[in-house]
């Protein structure tokens, strides 16, 4: 277990790296996305202070996802076998499991509104802290749909 300091931008894992490594952020900001064939960003999740980010793959297979920092970070980074013996930090994977869940279902099922919601009761401190085609990525929806999705939620309130 170790704390380390990354720079914005940092990039912590590559998809296809072999990467056994959990991330419990301290300060700052970091994210976790793939790129498919055609060139396209896709996030996954975001990380802000005291959450956790890592690949869900064993740590014998390589990763599936690039983790960076969107902002200067500290994060502790500890070997994923360190990280399942740990019960303080289950209650942290428990939440970051649940948040996964509830998107996924979402994303098969909301409105791309619900989803803008659901994403601001989710990380209401990074709303102002990420560029809003991330946050459009995370939504699946372009960044042109984000900006309608903002105005139907300014008229309806």
């Amino acid at each position: 277990m170790k704390e380390i300091t990354v720079k914005k931008g940092q990039i912590l894992q590559r998809e296809g790296e072999m990467n056994g490594k959990v991330y419990f952020v301290k300060s700052g900001l970091l994210r976790s996305y793939s790129i498919d064939k055609k060139g396209k960003e896709h996030i996954f999740m975001f990380a802000p202070e005291d959450w956790v980010v890592s690949d869900n793959l064993p740590p014998d297979q390589p990763s599936g996802l690039f983790i960076d920092a969107l902002e200067d970070s500290i994060v502790v980074a500890k070997e994923k076998d360190l990280a399942r013996d740990s019960q303080m930090d289950t209650i942290k994977l428990f939440k970051r499991m649940g948040v996964l869940q509830k998107r996924i279902i979402m994303l098969m099922s909301s409105s791309a509104i619900e989803r803008y919601e659901h994403f601001i009761e989710t990380y209401p401190q990074i709303v102002q802290r990420v560029p809003q085609r991330m946050i459009a990525s995370y939504l699946g929806i372009t960044p042109e749909a984000l900006s309608k999705v903002k105005g139907e939620r300014i008229i309806k309130k």
